[in-house]
């Protein structure tokens, strides 16, 4: 006798899953540099050296006077004279009247008007020490300098992002099924009706 079988065969569904992954790219630009040095200013000023000579005293030293300086010494020279003379007569018209107390004084008066004629005699184109005056004044320099600080642009720059998203797909890779079989079932009916099932 056969027994009556079903047979089951199933089969289960799969899903397929792709993935696509991200991708993130960062780019980072230099930064932009401007650098800049202005010179240095530099300005100086000089001020000339400044020499004098003075020769005036050895001129006249050597007797190269100048017109107006012999004008000068020959009025002094008459004044000086005019008092001497003046005081010469008074002192001798003093001894004169005073004859009496005794001595000589037209002699002695004879003889010093005498000794006046002689004369000292000098070298006199030679001029005495010194009488050349020099007077000298340095140059003077001024040097004046003005720093220039350095010019520095800094202009930054922002990173670049480029993002790809993600990407999941889904779908079945395979259905799920269910068979069934049936073996020896046998249906039986009224008047002896009979059917394999």
């Amino acid at each position: 006798m056969q027994m009556p079988q079903v047979r089951l065969q199933s089969q289960q569904a799969k899903i397929s899953i792709n993935t696509t992954d991200a991708t993130v790219n960062i780019r980072q630009p230099k930064a932009e540099q401007t650098i800049r040095q202005p010179k240095a200013e530099i300005t100086m000023h000089t001020t000339p050296s400044k020499l004098t000579i003075d020769q005036t005293q050895a001129w006249n030293d050597m007797d190269l006077k100048s017109v107006f300086k012999r004008t000068e010494d020959f009025a002094n020279l008459g004044k000086k004279s005019n008092f001497e003379g003046i005081a010469r007569r008074v002192q001798e018209g003093k001894e004169m009247m005073e004859i009496e107390k005794g001595g000589d004084p037209i002699v002695a008066q004879a003889k010093r008007i005498d000794e006046r004629k002689l004369k000292d005699f000098a070298l006199g184109w030679i001029p005495s020490n010194f009488a050349v005056k020099t007077d000298y004044q340095p140059s003077e320099l001024a040097i004046k300098v003005k720093i220039n600080r350095p010019e520095i642009t800094n202009t930054p720059q922002k990173p670049q992002f480029d993002y790809i998203k993600g990407q999941v797909d889904t779908g079945i890779a395979q259905y799920q099924s269910l068979k069934v079989d049936f073996e020896n079932l046998t249906f039986y009916g009224v008047n002896g009706f009979e059917i394999n099932i």
